[in-house]
């Protein structure tokens, strides 16, 4: 049986194993999927160990998509421009990784959702490893503008530095969320 795993601190409210076991049973897929604390200076300890004991990947969460980027040893084009990884899958040649982070929301809300994004004010709330998986998607769908506000406005700052050649909008701003007052979005992402 196939052994995967969402990892993160903390874990505990996760949904994935369960999710993870109803897409099983639908596809007739022998899989065990769990959900995996790890203590915050112990995730690399915790993916070598699962790795070892037969893991085939695991799905990673706050706070780790940064540590998961730089323990990869080979890494997608999407989790190389966000600098973060969501997604690690072990083979013979190492350990992969990859952000399914934009793609997965985009498509989410553009296909279940019917959200045009194109000519769109979208705010993106927070500047973390989630906001750098899906800044190059987003901004691939050239929004009118796309604002990062976060608590501290430097992190903020930073993100929009390093995508600023990703751009495909018309304004892309930073700021914290004192700089908030006034705008109007047509779509806030938390």
């Amino acid at each position: 049986m196939d052994r995967y795993a969402v990892i993160g601190n903390p874990i505990a409210h996760s949904k994935s194993p369960q999710i993870h076991a109803a897409f099983a049973s639908q596809s007739g897929q022998q899989m065990q999927y769990e959900a995996l604390l790890a203590p915050d200076d112990g995730f690399v300890d915790a993916v070598r160990k699962f790795r070892a004991e037969g893991g085939r990947g695991m799905n990673v969460t706050v706070p780790f998509k940064l540590e998961a980027c730089a323990l990869a040893d080979r890494r997608s084009a999407r989790a190389e421009a966000a600098g973060a990884v969501n997604t690690l899958a072990f083979d013979a040649d190492g350990i992969f990784g990859d952000n399914t982070d934009g793609a997965g929301l985009v498509r989410d809300l553009s296909a279940h959702w019917g959200c045009r994004l194109r000519g769109q004010r979208i705010l993106l709330l927070g500047a973390g490893g989630a906001t750098r998986g899906v800044l190059q998607p987003l901004l691939g769908c050239a929004p009118a503008l796309l604002m990062i506000a976060n608590r501290t406005a430097g992190r903020a700052h930073e993100l929009r530095a390093q995508f600023t050649p990703m751009a495909g909008c018309a304004v892309f701003a930073a700021g914290g969320f004192g700089d908030l007052r006034g705008e109007r979005f047509d779509l806030v992402i938390n």
